[in-house]
């Protein structure tokens, strides 16, 4: 299950229109070792467009939908790490995964 943290205020590249997107957080935690050799423990996070209007994204805060968050290898882009200010590049990204509802067969034969 992911839950609706966030959302924010975008701008289109393609047409210039605005739009709210959702932040979606994996409710499964991960732990990973930070460059100095500590561990922490962090979850995935990923935006997801919406047609929704502001107050929609509000009452959607909160909310849990069924799905995972993938790692998707992607063109190589710049990320500014908010913590620290350092800029990396980055090689993928993290995409929304909706749950595979499957077939009947596969649901017996699985």
């Amino acid at each position: 299950m992911l839950t609706i943290t966030s959302y924010s205020n975008r701008t289109s590249s393609q047409d210039g229109s605005q739009y709210f997107a959702l932040e979606l957080t994996s409710d499964e935690p991960e732990i990973v070792m930070s460059a100095t050799g500590r561990y922490y423990v962090t979850t995935k996070k990923c935006s997801m467009s919406s047609s929704f209007p502001e107050s929609v994204c509000k009452v959607m805060l909160g909310k849990q939908i069924p799905g995972s968050i993938a790692k998707v290898e992607c063109e190589p882009y710049e990320f500014t790490i908010q913590e620290t200010g350092e800029v990396i590049t980055r090689h993928h990204r993290y995409e929304y995964q909706p749950v595979e509802m499957g077939t009947p067969e596969t649901a017996v034969f699985a």
